[in-house]
């Protein structure tokens, strides 16, 4: 593996925990501190999380330096991050219905599931460098 490639590995990393240990404690907050329902609550943590996520991985993980095609990762970003969250709700509602996890179990695991879709999805579609014209 590239040097490049996993310092970029690192930086996701690095901006997926952060993400997603918010994700973590924002829904963990909501079913506690609010009693909302932990399917519900993680609506909350996936606001949260996207917006770290976004701009974590758009200016640090990777980074465009010519800034080019912003709209355009922005929208796949959103679109990776709206499938990942319903693959996320469907396996964290698959695990507390079937499985009968306990909810902070069954989050982490989804969590880790989800973040490796995302890196993927990430690296090679929303945020890949656009080739320079010199058209």
């Amino acid at each position: 593996m590239r040097l490049l490639e996993l310092l970029r590995l690192l930086r996701f990393g690095v901006v997926g925990l952060l993400a997603a240990v918010l994700h973590y404690w924002v829904v963990i907050g909501l079913v506690e501190l609010l009693r909302i329902q932990p399917l519900q609550a993680n609506f909350g943590g996936f606001a949260v999380a996207f917006w770290v996520s976004y701009f974590g991985h758009r200016y640090w993980t990777f980074a465009n330096p010519d800034k080019t095609g912003v709209t355009t990762s922005f929208l796949r970003f959103l679109a990776i991050a709206v499938s990942g969250f319903s693959l996320n709700e469907l396996l964290f509602y698959l695990f507390l219905r079937y499985l009968e996890l306990s909810y902070y179990v069954a989050l982490g695991i989804v969590v880790l599931i989800v973040a490796v879709m995302t890196y993927v999805l990430s690296r090679w579609w929303a945020f890949r460098l656009q080739p320079i014209s010199h058209g």
